[in-house]
């Protein structure tokens, strides 16, 4: 990857949706070089993938939370998987530290924030949790 790929990530993370002659204008490139580009970078699965990026007021709206989570060793394995059939978990880290886990819960409302640290606590092989409620972003990229 050279100086120009990563502009052009930056530009598709800002916005994938984002004309390929649009992009190719601020990078000084032609278009078909950035469609080219683009190939090249799904092919060597650097590019995985679109996605939807919500709306500031929608994410604002909702409730978040990181939540810690300590798990069984060998119960790992199954302790993830529920926790991928979890609509509510956004995404789920392995860290390192004492706890082994954190999971990101987005929901609209408190009850379903309590409802849902309750089924994540009752998962079989996890040992503990703590959550940590996101009171506001500072920023994001």
């Amino acid at each position: 990857m050279d100086e120009t790929d990563r502009k052009l990530l930056s530009l598709l993370q800002a916005d994938a949706r984002e004309p390929t002659s649009s992009i190719a204008r601020k990078l000084g490139v032609s278009r078909s070089t950035i469609q080219s580009r683009i190939t090249r970078l799904e092919e060597r699965s650097i590019i995985g993938g679109y996605t939807v990026r919500l709306s500031d007021e929608y994410a604002r709206a909702q409730i978040r939370a990181h939540v810690l989570i300590t798990v069984a060793p060998k119960l790992a394995p199954r302790v993830d998987a529920e926790l991928k059939k979890m609509i509510e978990v956004t995404s789920l880290y392995s860290i390192s530290g004492v706890n082994d886990l954190i999971a990101i819960v987005a929901v609209e409302t408190t009850s379903e924030m309590d409802d849902v640290i309750d089924r994540i606590g009752r998962i079989s092989g996890i040992e503990r949790t703590t959550t940590s409620i996101i009171l506001s972003t500072k920023f994001e990229r």
